[in-house]
């Protein structure tokens, strides 16, 4: 019997019945309001796993990593249909449920003995069945196995694995330009008199005091700074493609014949 630690352990675990047929896969599970036990589970049946049925959890068991329940496969499949308020299972959809399960185990227990022999001719169709072969391991479906094995399908998935910032900042420095000046300077210059400057020379007093003065100028260097854009900087992206090796575990379902047997494939 399941307690509640197993609730969310079966959840997308595969149920099967005692005659070890698939029921579907576990989806939902509800839980008893008085007890807390797991109640009722949802499978998905029918083709493709469209339908939703609801199987009782009384008498089930974990058998490793599968779900055993004690209802069979046909009961699950003609389950009626269940009309959810939320998470919680309705009391009256509840025993719509159970009245079900009650109603078709008594019918499966109901069993007649087939006729062997008469005009009906169904004891040579029994022996013909039973020539043509059956499941040793459960309910007989038809004459063949499917062998099945899961693929592996890889894909890509775009994910963030970093940013990377533009940021500008200012640093100073110092800088050291050289550059010409020009500088004034005296200079005592001496002339002989004669013919072309004595009149120069003798206009004035012959004996004086007299003051003569230039003016010296120099060159000092004066500094300007203007600002000047120099380059546009911006950031962009390259993709680099490389290969990488996945390796996943795969299950592959292989048959074998036991006996005397002709292998045709």
């Amino acid at each position: 019997m399941l307690n509640e630690t197993d609730a969310q352990r079966i959840i997308g675990r595969t149920a099967y019945d005692n005659d070890g047929n698939k029921v579907g896969k576990v989806g939902q599970v509800f839980l008893d309001d008085a007890t807390g036990r797991p109640d009722f589970a949802t499978v998905n049946t029918g083709l493709f796993g469209r339908k939703e049925s609801f199987v009782p959890l009384q008498d089930a068991r974990l058998d490793g990593d599968d779900l055993v329940v004690a209802v069979h496969q046909d009961q699950v499949k003609d389950a009626p249909s269940v009309d959810l308020d939320g998470d919680h299972l309705d009391p009256a959809e509840e025993e719509r449920l159970y009245a079900h399960y009650r109603t078709s185990s008594d019918a499966g227990d109901d069993t007649s003995e087939a006729p062997t022999s008469g005009t009906g001719g169904t004891g040579d169709a029994a022996d013909s069945d039973a020539d043509r072969g059956h499941d040793t391991s459960g309910r007989t479906t038809d004459d063949a196995m499917t062998r099945s094995e899961e693929q592996v399908h890889v894909a890509t998935t775009d994910e963030e694995v970093g940013r990377v910032r533009l940021r500008k900042y200012v640093t100073t420095e110092m800088e050291t330009h050289t550059v010409p000046v020009r500088k004034e300077r005296a200079v005592l210059e001496t002339e002989p008199i004669t013919d072309g400057n004595a009149g120069d020379a003798l206009d004035g007093p012959a004996i004086s005091e007299e003051e003569h003065e230039v003016v010296l100028h120099e060159e000092r260097p004066v500094v300007e700074k203007t600002t000047e854009p120099v380059e546009r900087v911006r950031l962009g992206t390259e993709t680099d493609v490389e290969e990488q090796t996945v390796s996943e575990e795969v299950r592959k379902e292989h048959i074998e014949a036991d006996g005397q047997v002709d292998d045709r494939r």
